[in-house]
């Protein structure tokens, strides 16, 4: 299994997001794209998407960049699981565009919630 992770390019989405999800067991299990590990440069994301089997995407905050992303992944059939933040107002658009929509309230409660839905 193979999953992009897309994200706002603000934040502490290296320690909120990256760090949980390479310590987890999911990162055994599926292959994981994480598009600025290395640096906050931009990543061509629209080849990557034509690979994957799932976008994983963290849209507690709103992004233009973001959304062209999720917008690319729609077109390209790739399944989009948005994930947010307890507490954060998420978009009708997330809402219309998402497979499925999960709140979490932590980097562990969002790394356990993603792997069990990518269990089932």
């Amino acid at each position: 299994m193979k999953i992009y992770v897309g994200h706002i390019r603000e934040g502490n989405y290296q320690k909120e997001l990256y760090e949980p999800l390479r310590a987890s067991a999911l990162n055994d299990r599926a292959e994981i794209i994480l598009p600025h590990v290395d640096n906050d440069q931009p990543f061509n994301s629209r080849e990557e998407l034509e690979t994957v089997d799932y976008m994983v995407a963290e849209v507690s905050h709103p992004s233009t960049g973001l959304g062209i992303e999720l917008g690319w992944a729609s077109l390209q059939g790739v399944p989009i699981i948005a994930i947010y933040k307890s507490g954060s107002k998420l978009s009708n658009s997330v809402k219309s565009i998402a497979e499925t929509v999960i709140e979490y309230s932590s980097p562990q409660d969002m790394v356990k919630k993603l792997s069990t839905y990518l269990k089932a």
